[in-house]
């Protein structure tokens, strides 16, 4: 089945010319090329591509080991956080700082993981994703001085952390996908959650039995010994091995294809570069969503544990919530992410955050009051609902962007989004330090659920592409008429 590319012809100093729809230069409608269309062979298909499954659920069963222990390798510094803080004494803003600085290490890596996997592919950025966290964990354990710590548990399992975790697989899974996208990714984090249930309460009974040290050595060779082997199944996209997404014999057989789910066909028509992106109010509002939810995602997720623990939950229990919340994430991601694929992306987004807002309403409430059911009532809520946006992050830039340059352009927004989940850790524990508790924190971070679902609302992808069930619909409403 041949691919199609787009050529680039540009005439030097004249206004940018589009192919399908008018637009002024300078406006998000108008193309900095004319694109042609060529047809050109497909590879040769690949034993890869005979498999008696498709090939995209071994890059989603991939993507759900790397997620289950990447990413909680990462997490784990909330039941780090507590023995470094009782063994060095420092202030609270100080060591929460360390898991901050990590997130804002990485976003200086971001824009150019995406142009690595535009590039190169996955399989190189994310072996140096792992072997970096490794690194990080095991010279952490050497570590006796704040700059250690921001150096290892920070910049290095922070970049490490970047180049294995949701931000590049959402660049590489919606590749394979097209119909079942959000439900594909959807499984793929879902690995975080089983991950969590089963490498952080362990951790938590080994930093009781040994100390934290041996703890974060065991960690870096589980996820070196693990994940360095499996990645090298990874491929960039199923035409490689001669395939198409979802496995369909073409591309014109999708439900979703190209052409009929496109609603604003200029702006789809428009090969969209990271400069000409950042040029547009959608690219922004994205933005604005992501930094908003990543803010509250770690402002709870890094503080958890300690806070809890404080109002008189055991350490046990309070590991076991943590590992809960993502254990309750499985569920979640897979359901609304089945159900993005039917509703839209704007909705999903907008449930995650209406469990975050939960989450905060529940976890001021337990200061008053250690009940037990507001505290299944924030697990449930960040889990179930809260993680749930994980599975639209990178169809909702996807669906906006989509083109050869998605990587880097999905890359710079979510140098937002960990801007974000640097901030909230670090800025939950500066007001802790000043005010003696947590409480102006969580109504700030209930605040920017509230806006991250507005913003996303506001970039609204269903209004450039719409969803396999929103297309089905206009099918069927057109067919009515």
């Amino acid at each position: 089945m041949p691919e199609t590319r787009y050529r680039s012809d540009t005439t030097s100093g004249a206004c940018p010319r589009i192919t399908s729809g008018a637009g002024s230069c300078g406006t998000p409608t108008s193309i900095g090329t004319t694109a042609t269309r060529e047809p050109l062979p497909s590879p040769a298909a690949s034993p890869l591509a005979r498999l008696p499954i498709f090939y995209g659920w071994l890059i989603v069963a991939a993507a759900f080991v790397t997620m289950a222990v990447g990413v909680n390798a990462r997490t784990s510094f909330s039941l780090l956080f507590p023995p470094i803080l009782a063994e060095y004494a420092w202030d609270r803003g100080v060591v929460a700082g360390v898991f901050s600085f990590g997130f804002l290490s990485s976003a200086v890596a971001s824009p150019f993981v995406g142009r690595m996997i535009d590039r190169q592919g996955p399989r190189l950025v994310i072996q140096i994703g792992v072997v970096t966290l490794a690194l990080g964990l095991s010279l952490a354990t050497l570590a006796s001085a704040p700059w250690q710590f921001y150096l290892t548990l920070g910049t290095l399992v922070g970049i490490g952390g970047n180049f294995l975790g949701y931000g590049v697989q959402s660049v590489i899974l919606p590749n394979w996908f097209a119909r079942l996208r959000g439900l594909a990714i959807g499984i793929a984090f879902s690995g975080v959650g089983i991950g969590s249930i089963v490498l952080l309460p362990w951790m938590q009974v080994m930093i009781a039995r040994d100390g934290w040290r041996h703890a974060s050595l065991a960690l870096a060779i589980i996820a070196v010994g693990l994940l360095c082997p499996l990645n090298l199944v990874l491929r960039k996209r199923p035409q490689d091995i001669g395939l198409n997404p979802d496995g369909d014999s073409a591309p014109a057989g999708a439900v979703a294809s190209k052409a009929d789910n496109i609603v604003d066909a200029t702006w789809a028509a428009t090969e969209w570069t990271l400069a000409r992106a950042a040029r547009t109010a959608r690219f922004w509002w994205i933005s604005l969503g992501y930094f908003g939810l990543l803010y509250a995602w770690y402002a709870v997720q890094v503080h958890q544990t300690k806070y809890l623990t404080e109002i008189g939950i055991s350490p046990i229990e309070a590991a076991w919530a943590l590992g809960l919340v993502s254990l309750v994430g499985v569920p979640g991601q897979i359901i609304f992410g089945a159900v993005s694929d039917r509703i839209g992306r704007e909705w999903a987004w907008a449930i995650g955050c209406l469990g975050f807002v939960i989450c905060f309403a529940a976890l001021i409430a337990l200061q008053a009051s250690a009940n037990p059911l507001l505290l299944y009532a924030m697990i449930l809520a960040q889990g179930f609902l809260g993680y749930s946006a994980t599975s639209v992050l990178g169809p909702i830039v996807a669906e906006i962007f989509e083109g050869p340059h998605f990587g880097a352009i999905f890359g710079t927004v979510m140098v937002a989004a960990i801007v974000g989940g640097a901030a909230g850790p670090w800025v939950t524990g500066l007001l802790f330090d000043r005010t003696g508790n947590y409480v102006v924190a969580f109504w700030i971070a209930l605040a920017l659920s509230v806006v991250s679902a507005a913003a996303i609302f506001m970039a609204a992808p269903r209004k450039v592409r719409l969803v396999a069930g929103q297309a089905e619909k206009r099918r069927l409403d057109d067919a009515a008429r």
